[in-house]
């Protein structure tokens, strides 16, 4: 990969000198993406917009694992006012690129992630949003479970880099209370993600539990669709960490919003922006859960789901 460049041109400078804010970005998703333009668009409703006051560091959108630690240094080296980075390894190599600037992150659980000392207390120069992912994925399992009342065996695809093992043994408890027995599959990076899902339909996993990750669950994203092609060829129910990858054709999906996120994110770099030290600014939480069935999916993979689920759905798609 050739050597990642960023320059703030002569526009950038004469907004600078304006007063403008300059904001930086390390993430998977993509710059035309719903979730970030629903986080730009928070901050023009908060009163900071790109081409008037608003200096958009480029080159920190789909951002993969490869190249991190480059990218974060050049996006820490033109100086943006703060920077909005996550998942867990984008965030890690911005705490080790800079100490000051201020990073507004999201993890799957920023205190047990390493990234903050506590959620009222982060410490250092970062703030942002944890995702309470480890009491979801077991309230996904359950919902799961009820979707495929006849399953007696199931599986959880977990990203190997980040997902302790304790976690995963929660899981397993959890389902064999419900007489139900649960297999778990590390991936390991895209490559892997289609043969993982193979080989737990093999073991005899009848539906699947995607666990918190972005290596799965992230809409519109390249990994997505393999998740998607693959368990469509399998006829395999599964469900997933956010409500719009079911909108995308899953069975289900139960979570915060994603774009919902970026909105809130968006209202942090607003307080850093205006003055607020991240030190002062404690780790947030998603508020708002959404359940989606998808019964087209369910349709297409000839798999039934009962009623009682489908009218506590916050939404059905038919």
């Amino acid at each position: 990969m050739a050597s990642i460049h960023i320059v703030i041109g002569q526009r950038g400078c004469c907004l600078a000198a304006r007063g403008a804010r300059g904001l930086g970005f390390l993430l998977p998703s993509a710059r035309e993406s719903p979730p970030v333009l629903a986080l730009f668009d928070e901050l023009r409703i908060n009163g900071f917009v790109e081409g008037q006051n608003l200096i958009v560091i480029p080159g920190g959108f789909e951002a993969t694992d490869d190249h991190l630690a480059e990218r974060a240094t050049a996006l820490v080296n033109a100086a943006p006012d703060a920077i909005v980075g996550g998942p867990m390894l984008p965030l890690r190599a911005l705490q080790a690129a800079t100490h000051t600037i201020p990073l507004v992150g999201m993890s799957e659980d920023m205190v047990a992630d390493g990234l903050a000392a506590s959620l009222a207390k982060p410490g250092g120069n970062i703030t942002g949003i944890s995702l309470l992912s480890p009491e979801l994925d077991g309230k996904r399992q359950e919902i799961l479970i009820e979707a495929a009342p006849s399953a007696r065996r199931i599986a959880a695809m977990f990203d190997a880099r980040g997902t302790p093992s304790f976690r995963l043994q929660a899981l397993q408890q959890a389902a064999q209370a419900r007489g139900v027995e649960l297999s778990v599959f590390g991936v390991n990076g895209p490559e892997e993600i289609a043969s993982a899902i193979d080989a737990a339909k093999a073991s005899g996993a009848e539906a699947l539990n995607f666990l918190a990750s972005p290596l799965f669950s992230l809409p519109g994203t390249r990994n997505n669709s393999i998740v998607m092609e693959r368990i469509a060829i399998m006829r395999l129910p599964a469900i997933f960490q956010f409500p719009e990858t079911a909108e995308a054709g899953a069975l289900a999906g139960y979570g915060p919003r994603f774009a919902d996120l970026y909105r809130q994110r968006a209202r942090m770099v607003v307080k850093v922006f205006r003055g607020a030290n991240p030190l002062g600014i404690p780790i947030e939480q998603p508020t708002r859960f959404e359940s989606v069935i998808n019964l087209k999916a369910a349709k297409a993979i000839g798999h039934g789901i009962p009623s009682g689920l489908l009218l506590r759905a916050d939404k059905v798609i038919e």
